[in-house]
């Protein structure tokens, strides 16, 4: 079964922008739920294409010729890429 996902509106949180911070232009409101749940996929679609793109690029960087088609275009790295994050160490 399918769950639905439900968009904060951010209304009740205090900030200095006048608008809705999720859909400041209101473009959600004329579109049926088809076309939302088509958008919805292609967002979650985006962001995994993006998850992947990021992985290749630390992997050019830290396995030579792992990613041949970033060859020349990343510096290696010999550093410690999880450095950022030690509580994952």
């Amino acid at each position: 079964s399918r769950i639905r996902s439900t968009h904060p509106t951010f209304d009740a949180i205090p900030h200095d922008v006048p608008f809705n911070l999720y859909d400041p232009f209101n473009f959600h409101s004329k579109m049926t739920d088809e076309q939302k749940e088509r958008r919805l996929r292609a967002e979650i679609n985006n962001g995994r294409l993006a998850q992947l793109g990021i992985f290749g690029f630390l992997c050019a960087q830290t396995i030579p010729g792992s990613v041949p088609l970033l060859a020349g275009v990343v510096k290696p790295y010999a550093g410690e890429v999880m450095a950022p994050f030690p509580e994952f160490m």
